[in-house]
């Protein structure tokens, strides 16, 4: 991996771990829609930072998803149950900040906020067991 490409990916984790402590530190306030936010961001963020590895990225939110299910996923690199933060947040993320009249519950955000950040420590995982991808 080029260099630039490693200083990108080490940038977008530092984006999606600064991404999720806002989170929590919106969660922790009850600011749901907000924690929504950034919980996703943080998933988004930690998939563009593992992208990076691979030289691919998206200007679409779903072709980032697409493409981490891709590269990750369906290559056994990343597992499924720990990924699905990534579309689940997004879905979250739309109808909170887009939809009229949606109340996202204190007990929906704690469900994010515990699958984000294992998700986010399984991307940085990734990177620490795989240094050519760092």
């Amino acid at each position: 991996m080029s260099p630039e490409a490693s200083a990108l990916s080490r940038h977008r984790m530092e984006r999606a771990e600064a991404a999720c402590v806002e989170g929590d530190l919106l969660a922790d306030r009850g600011a749901c829609r907000g924690a929504v936010n950034r919980y996703y961001y943080g998933a988004f963020h930690a998939a563009r930072a593992l992208l990076a590895t691979r030289d691919v990225d998206s200007a679409r939110h779903a072709g980032v998803i697409a493409l981490f299910q891709q590269h990750f996923v369906k290559t056994g690199d990343f597992a499924p149950e720990i990924a699905r933060a990534l579309p689940r947040s997004f879905e979250k993320r739309l109808s909170s900040d887009y939809a009229d009249f949606v109340e996202i519950s204190t007990e929906e955000v704690g469900r994010i906020r515990v699958e984000v950040h294992a998700f986010i420590g399984a991307c940085r995982q990734f990177l620490t067991r795989n240094p050519r991808s760092a």
